[in-house]
């Protein structure tokens, strides 16, 4: 058991994708916004092997890139073509090789894509929100972050009112809202701070 109160992030050998959830991969479908050339923007899907394609861009090789990365790439592809100081923006809009897993109490379990900045609330929303009797301080999010297998416990309520930061989701993570075995790790923590002020973290080994 470890005193943390923040989950540490995957590092990205971690993820079975081999991706953090800001990475483009295959199939993923990305916004590309180009500042004052707007017959340039648009949205792209990525093809299977991890390309797109854009007029006087070319073809670039997205898979693994940062947004901001894939962005530098289509800027600098875009100067070789005489375009004067593009500004380009990426936005990936629906990504098929990075999802959260969300179980338990809510409205529609199952699994989610990742998209910019998740976070555990708006993976909450994703799943249409909390079940009606959903326990809202027994939200657990599971793990691998140096190929140790973590958890954190969360408290709904202790986020809504500003007690401590929405924490960040990555790809891969599973959310257990209520009845998750891995509560039972916390309960001495929790019997001694049932209001949960700050998260909580395991190491499960």
């Amino acid at each position: 058991m470890k005193g943390s109160t923040i989950l540490p992030a995957p590092n990205r050998g971690d993820l079975t994708a081999g991706d953090r959830p800001s990475l483009v991969g295959p199939l993923d479908t990305v916004q590309i916004e180009v500042f004052n050339v707007p017959d340039l923007s648009r949205e792209v899907q990525v093809d299977a092997s991890g390309r797109i394609s854009m007029p006087l861009a070319g073809t670039i090789d997205a898979r693994g890139k940062t947004s901001a990365e894939l962005a530098s790439a289509i800027e600098a592809a875009l100067r070789a073509r005489y375009v004067r100081d593009p500004e380009v923006t990426i936005n990936i809009k629906n990504s098929v090789s990075q999802v959260v897993t969300i179980d338990g109490q809510v409205i529609e379990p199952g699994l989610y894509p990742v998209t910019n900045q998740m976070t555990l609330m708006r993976a909450i929303a994703s799943a249409k929100g909390l079940a009606e009797f959903a326990r809202e301080d027994d939200v657990v999010i599971l793990r691998t972050v140096d190929g140790r297998k973590m958890a954190g416990l969360y408290n709904i309520t202790a986020i809504r009112q500003g007690m401590y930061d929405d924490p960040a989701v990555y790809a891969n993570d599973v959310i257990v809202v209520g009845n998750s075995p891995e509560r039972r790790l916390f309960r001495d923590f929790v019997s001694l701070a049932p209001l949960l002020a700050a998260p909580l973290v395991a190491i499960l080994q």
